[in-house]
């Protein structure tokens, strides 16, 4: 009976990871998309940066605040 439970299952899990990635599967130049911020184009778009990115324009636009009256 757990068997039986356990390949039942395998065989799910196998078609949903195929219905996945049919897309990819069967384009000629199918590939999954580009996940990492700094190059998806998506985001690029939107104009949100990679951590380092924002890191480094912060520093660039940096303008200390002077903490001493006048």
């Amino acid at each position: 009976m757990l068997f039986t439970i356990f390949i039942i299952v395998a065989i799910l899990l196998g078609l949903a990871l195929v219905g996945l990635g049919i897309n990819i599967l069967f384009r000629k130049n199918g590939k999954f998309p580009e996940t990492h911020i700094g190059k998806n184009k998506a985001m690029k778009d939107r104009g949100i940066h990679c951590a380092n990115t924002t890191d480094r324009l912060d520093r660039q636009n940096y303008k200390p605040v002077d903490l001493q009256p006048e």
